[in-house]
This record gives structure tokens, sequence and C-alpha cells, in this order.
């Protein structure tokens, strides 16, 4: 924490803890000779009772066998990944690779053919673990459609045949050396062009990271985090799994989000720290359920992934009696770069994003010159330390346009710092839209509508929402046929998941357009926040996303 009072926007990094040399394998291990008996994982299943715990001796007999039997498949360093919801299952796969030394590519459960397919063949995966389908999404028939066309994905095993699988692995399993250094995880994220970026997230990043979140959370042993966060993404399997594991804590979880059943994981596993989106913790507070269950045992609530709305914060204080985090970063920082303490005062809770990470270094710069500018003012918030990615994979040129030559990672988020350290986001250099919680990107989702035959040009960009914190608008040129709304959803929907469908649509004649020809999409957003154009709502007609 940020002790002394600073002149210019760049906060020294708080060194008092130093970085680990751990790995994901090493932390279960030294979790399970520390407290073998302590509960370590409560998976609530699928369907309706379904539960299954593990204590840490256990978990670390169980995450072994794995380690074997993917070790009699593929060789350290090789990529393999896993495309399902959050199962017991995943998170063995994601300890059992850390001990065996592979690399788990982590994919989206809402990804169709079309994204499933590119991800693999970007990243080099030679294997997948995955279930047959998920909320309506045929992931077996994916794997089926893409696997012909993917040479190098010599293994495929559904984990509904898990005990087949394990059923593979040695008596005795010989482990590889694994450097805190070696990639963990390959977790996909793009950029204002729209190409899926695969960030190397190496283990040193990934512990380090999620032990400093669970102890400024204050999650101990005996505590229990309960989440629904998805373990493609590190919030869950980063700050959830292995922050759990760091605090000796034990880790409660859900396939997916269900406002009604979290409430419920809450108050049967006596959950002490939850974290989720703002659009999570709204639903939940709305649901029925929320003044009936006996949620006493909470003590700390953490949100972020979008804008957190301090109405949320008062809400859930007041209502619950709880503290209340918010907290801010990338996946290519591990993920966390800045937190808000939950003794802070509530004026920073409320309206800023905290200071810094143990042993990272923020800064705030001028996007035109680099210069640290001075506090208040806003600028490109930038961040160095232990906690950056290694690359993205095999993207060089990608990789230099966020970090620099003296290693600070630029965010593309407009902030300002004051003088304590403190942090607050303004709004974003990228082009990219933050629905829920999960990043979207334009350009992908335009690519998509150029794909048909009647747009000529398309604009997709967020606008602000209630309750999702931003909805998809696009705005289309069309010639032709002139398609209607509902078949360009359509023919979005069938190619990409549906979080990436806009809500809002509204057919153009002309854009405005910069001097060199491109869409000035801040012209255009300005305008539909003064109401100057008819949309169609298909949420609303569909009733659905």
């Amino acid at each position: 924490m940020q002790l002394s009072a600073l002149i210019v926007s760049q906060s020294r990094a708080d060194n008092t803890a130093p970085v680990r040399e751990s790995t994901v394998g090493s932390i279960l291990t030294d979790a399970a000779s520390e407290c073998p008996g302590h509960t370590a994982v409560i998976a609530w299943g699928l369907e309706a009772g379904e539960r299954r715990a593990w204590t840490y001796g256990e978990l670390e007999r169980a995450a072994l066998t794995v380690a074997g039997a993917l070790l009699a498949r593929f060789r350290p360093g090789e990529h393999v990944a896993v495309y399902a919801p959050n199962l017991a299952e995943w998170l063995l796969l994601e300890l059992g690779a850390g001990l065996a030394g592979l690399v788990l590519v982590t994919v989206n459960p809402a990804y169709r053919a079309r994204e499933l397919d590119y991800v693999l063949r970007q990243s080099r995966a030679v294997g997948i673990f995955h279930v047959a389908g998920w909320r309506g999404n045929a992931l077996a028939a994916h794997v089926a459609e893409v696997r012909p066309h993917l040479p190098a994905l010599r293994e495929v095993v559904a984990i509904e045949d898990w005990a087949g699988f394990l059923a593979t692995a040695p008596a005795r399993v010989a482990l590889p050396r694994v450097s805190p250094g070696d990639t963990a995880q390959i977790q996909y994220t793009s950029g204002t062009t729209g190409a899926p970026k695969g960030a190397r997230l190496h283990h040193r990043g990934l512990t380090n990271n999620a032990r400093a979140f669970g102890e400024v959370l204050g999650l101990v042993a005996g505590g229990v985090y309960a989440h629904s966060m998805p373990f493609f993404h590190t919030a869950g399997c980063a700050l959830g799994a292995l922050g759990a594991i760091e605090s000796r804590a034990a880790h409660a979880f859900l396939p997916g989000f269900d406002a009604g059943r979290m409430l419920e994981l809450i108050e049967t596993e006596r959950g002490t720290v939850v974290l989720g989106v703002p659009t999570m913790l709204i639903a939940m507070l709305e649901h029925p359920d929320a003044g009936r269950r006996d949620l006493s045992s909470l003590k700390v609530v953490a949100s972020g992934g979008s804008s957190v709305p301090p109405e949320l914060v008062r809400s859930f204080t007041a209502r619950f009696g709880v503290r209340f985090s918010v907290v801010y970063g990338q996946t290519e920082t591990s993920p966390l770069i800045t937190m808000v303490r939950p003794d802070d005062a509530a004026v920073d809770a409320i309206n800023t994003i905290g200071q810094p990470m143990p042993n990272t270094e923020v800064k705030i710069v001028d996007p035109a010159n680099g210069a640290v500018v001075p506090c208040g003012t806003v600028g490109e918030l930038c961040t160095r330390g232990y906690h950056l990615m290694q690359e993205y994979f095999e993207l060089p040129a990608a990789t230099a346009a966020v970090i620099d030559a003296d290693g600070w990672l630029h965010t593309g988020d407009l902030a300002t710092m004051d003088e304590r350290g403190f942090c607050r986001i303004t709004g974003r250099l990228k082009d990219m839209v933050i629905r829920g919680g999960e990043n979207l990107f334009p350009a992908e989702i335009e690519a998509v509508l150029h794909e048909h035959e009647d747009v000529v040009d398309a604009a997709v960009l967020g606008v602000p929402d209630p309750l999702m914190g931003e909805e998809l608008v696009a705005f289309v040129r069309l010639s032709g046929r002139r398609p209607s709304a509902r078949e360009l959803h359509a023919h979005v929907r069938t190619r990409l998941a549906a979080q990436k469908t806009p809500r809002y649509w509204v057919f153009v004649e002309a854009y405005p357009l910069t001097g060199s020809g491109k869409i000035q999409k801040f012209a255009l957003r300005e305008q539909w926040q003064q109401g100057e154009f008819q949309a169609t709502d298909l949420k609303r007609e569909l009733r659905g996303p």
C-alpha cells in the first residue's frame, strides 16, 4: 500500500512481501503437506443436490493421478485444451497439468465451432478435454466438426469418460521439473483488431497474484471462497482455484452462474468470501431468495470485470453487512493490477479501483508521448512487474504493441491516480466492450456481419446498460435484399457465442467518417446517447440474449 504522497501518477511497488518462486503444482503440494485433512474443494454439480468434496490430501492424490494420465499421452511443454464449464474435472486438469509441466489452453464453453477451431489451431493444441454440451451448446459436435481440419490435435477425451482416462495413469508417476517461469496456461483475449490472442501466463505470475488476492481479502484457513466465475478465465482458475489453495481455504463453486443456486451455495457451505461481476451481484440482490437465505457467514464481496456501479456497492454492504472490494486487471496481468482493500474508506470502495497490488508498479502516462502525468490527470494506465504475461503466443508484433521496451504493459484503459496511489478508470483507449464482465471485441463481430451478402458495412460498439454494464449495438449499412434485424441476429448467433450477438440494431444510409474514411464510432455513440436513432431491441423481442 502506498504510504507517501505522490506528485506524479506513478506508484512505487510495495515489495514488503517478496515474490515467491512457486508453481501451480508446488502450492498444492505445500497445502497438502500443511493441512492434509482440511477441506480443499466443494464442487456442486450440474444436477441439484450433486456435491463432491476433497480434502487437501485427497486433492493432491487426485491431481497426481491426473498428472500421470496426462503424461501417458502428452509430453511436458505440450499444449492441451479444456472445453467445459466449471467442473471438478476442469480443476483437476488444471492442477494435474501444473504438476505434469503441460500448458493448459482454456476454451470458453460458449464458443462455437468457428471460434474453437481458431483457438485450437493458433495455440497448437495437441489434445482437448470436453463435455458433450453446456447450456444448449453442442461442444462434442463442435469438436467433431473441427477435428478433421486440425492434424496436430491427436488426442480428444470426453470428460464423461473420466474414469477411462484415469485408468491410463501408471502406478508410479515420474513428474518433470517445472519452473516458476514456465508457461502454465494460454488464455485467449482479443484486441482492437478482433483477432484472438493467446496470453502466455507463467506459474509465478498466476500463483503470486492469486496469493496476494487472498491475503488482501483476508481469506484464511477455515474460510470458504464461494463463486461461479468461469474457469476459462483467470478470475475462476487463478483467483478462485489458486487463491483458495494459497490461503488453505475451501473452494466452493458452481458449474456456471445461477443467482438462486449461488445464494444457496453461500448459505449451505457458509461462504466467507465471494467474487462476482456486477451483473451477477445485481441478479443475486434481485433474486427472491436473497431475503430468506442465511448469508451471515459472508464477510467480503469482491467485484470487477466491468465498471462497478456505486449503488451496487452501497446496496450489498447495507443489505448483507459485508465489506466490499473492487478489483481491476486484465488477462495479460494474471490478472490483478489494483484492488480496493476491504478496510479502505467507503468513498474509495465506491469511487476507485483501489491501489496497486503488492510487487506491482503502476503509472499513468500521456498516450501521445508516454510521459507520466501529474496526479489527477487522465492518461493511459500502464503496469510492470512479476504479473505480466510472457507474450501473446506466436504474435511478436502484437506483444510489442502492448509491452514496451522498458517492460511496461499498456492496458489501453484511461485512468487517473491521486496522491495516495488510488486509481480511477475514466474510459478506454481500446475499442472494447465489457458486457456482464466479459470482454467483447467489435471487430470480430463486424467481420462476421461483413460475411453476410447483403451487408455493405457494419460498426459495432458498446452503449451503457444498467444491468450488463454495456450492451452491443450494431450500425449496419445494407444493399440488395435488405435483411431484417432478426435475420442478421441469427447470422451472428450461428457463428459466434451468444454474448457476442448485438442486442440493438440500427440501419443507416451513411456513417460519420474521418478524413481518411474511417467510421467515427465516437460520433455514433454521441448520436445514440442523444436519441437520434430508431433501434430494434431484439433482446426484448426475442426474450433472450
